[in-house]
């Protein structure tokens, strides 16, 4: 059998959600297709493991079935063939073979195949089920055939594709990969460096910061173990892990949590703290945990207590909280009101902006960001800045860095290196950025609207008399005849004799 391509193997996916169209809501497509996904690519890595181990220990199959000879256990029972083969009360098989396999590998795989209703035959019946399980069996996902690089960008894929048909709901989990690639750009992660996402979603973030360390030609294996995201969503952190599984990640931690409420990582007592950090959290949150927060044991209320209904600087006040000490930098997507907004905001922004960690301001461009139209912005932080950066602040408006989209806005590679060139520049740039001081910022209350430092590029247009005549008389034209066209109306309606 010969390897897959990305194309046929982004079509076969796209196949199985297909198959599911109807007695499932498009929303929970991913709920069902990632798992099964994980369960066959488990299953034949296990089948390929096994040969290699006869192989070696000369047909001993005792031997062969040695634990640290598979990257997985796979348990009697819980194969991919053993669900094949049942026809009747497939959702219960299905169920009993994920379980298994979590229970078989406890230290990596609890609860990765998340909390889908395979039992429930007004949803899932056995035939479907079986159609569904008859199409993956026609591709192996083994190594020899489906190459770690070509699965990881077909579930990428995959996870877009979803995001794409559940437009409204796809903010909760999926980041366009333009803009985390931005985002990781202006971090520029390094070899050893640990990464953490509060938010993490799918993982895209943490999966772009291993890609960027490739590109810098760094050795990827020095981020196994360093690698954190946190993710209050079941299916969703489920769905993170299988990716960081499936695009080759060999050590990492997704765990499945409310961060602002209950944060999953720390050092001794107080929150662990990492090198780069980086998140888009829910935009103005409400119920965000405000009741823990006025006496919260971690002291992420540094700044002050975020209002009730906007959660943007708790997610903000525990991201600076989680930067290391020296290396700690961060960017976080937010929505344009964070920079302007007066009350609680407005105090938190001034202190924030007195402890000189706010390095940039990035304004970015409309309908970029699936489930909303808003057009968002990137604040980034540093623990240390460079002293030529002290006291001063970048603002940038990209918010005409986009190509326009029926659906939605993309940033393309050109509006990425654009945008990441002048956050790199750090310089003035007419119409588009401006390094302001600390001391303007506070003339202005403290207030990081972009307009109000970034005025547009002013385009001055010569005129000759002739042309200026030839635009009046088009403009008196058009004037008329909309006149003509009004009085007829009034006529007809007899409003006008």
């Amino acid at each position: 059998m010969s390897s897959l391509t990305l194309t046929k193997l982004e079509s076969h996916l796209w196949e199985a959600a297909n198959i599911l169209r109807g007695p499932v809501d498009a929303a929970d497509f991913k709920t069902y297709v990632f798992p099964l996904l994980f369960f066959k690519r488990i299953s034949d890595v296990h089948d390929e493991e096994y040969d290699a181990a006869m192989k070696e220990f000369d047909g001993d199959e005792e031997a062969a079935l040695f634990p640290e000879n598979y990257g997985f256990q796979v348990p009697d029972g819980s194969h991919w063939r053993d669900a094949r083969k049942v026809a009747k009360n497939v959702g219960q098989a299905l169920q009993n073979a994920l379980r298994g396999i979590e229970q078989a590998n406890p230290h990596t795989l609890y609860g990765i195949f998340g909390d889908a209703q395979w039992t429930n035959k007004d949803r899932l019946s056995d035939a479907l089920l079986r159609d569904l399980i008859e199409h993956f069996s026609r591709i192996s996902l083994g190594n020899s055939h489906a190459k770690v690089d070509i699965l990881g960008q077909s579930y990428e894929y995959l996870i877009k594709k979803f995001a794409d048909v559940t437009n409204k709901k796809a903010g909760e989990f999926y980041t366009p990969r333009s803009v985390v690639r931005l985002m990781v750009n202006i971090l520029d992660p390094r070899e050893g460096d640990s990464i953490y996402d509060p938010t993490c979603g799918t993982g895209g973030m943490l999966l772009e910061a291993i890609h960027h360390v490739q590109e810098t030609r760094g050795d990827v294996r020095t981020l196994w173990g360093k690698l954190f995201g946190q993710e209050k969503n079941l299916t969703t952190s489920a769905i993170a892990r299988m990716n960081l599984f499936l695009h080759g990640a060999a050590d990492f931690q997704i765990v499945r949590g409310d961060t602002l409420r209950n944060p999953a990582f720390f050092l001794g007592d107080s929150l662990a703290t990492f090198d780069c950090v980086i998140a888009n959290p829910p935009f103005s949150l409400e119920k965000w945990g405000d009741e823990v927060w006025s006496s919260d044991p971690y002291g992420r209320n540094f700044a002050g207590m975020p209002p009730a209904k906007s959660g943007d600087y708790a997610f903000v006040q525990h991201m600076i909280k989680s930067m290391a000490p020296k290396t700690g930098r961060m960017a976080v997507v937010l929505p344009h009101g964070a920079l302007f907004r007066m009350g609680k905001e407005g105090e938190i922004r001034r202190k924030l902006l007195g402890m000189d960690l706010l390095e940039a301001v990035i304004g970015l461009g409309p309908n970029l960001f699936y489930g909303t139209g808003l057009a968002a912005c990137i604040l980034v932080f540093r623990q240390k800045k460079t002293k030529a950066r002290k006291n001063k602040v970048l603002i940038v408006d990209a918010s005409k860095e986009f190509k326009s989209g029926r659906a939605q806005n993309e940033l393309l590679p050109e509006h990425v290196a654009r945008i990441h060139g002048w956050v790199r520049d750090y310089a003035d740039v007419e119409g588009i950025a401006r390094v302001v001081t600390l001391d303007d910022i506070a003339s202005n209350d403290h207030n990081l609207n972009i307009p109000r430092y970034v005025e547009p590029k002013v385009t001055s247009e010569v005129l000759t008399v002739k042309d200026a005549m030839k635009r009046l008389r088009e403009s008196a034209n058009a004037a008329f005849a909309a006149e003509e066209k009004l009085v007829g109306i009034l006529k007809r309606e007899g409003l006008l004799v």
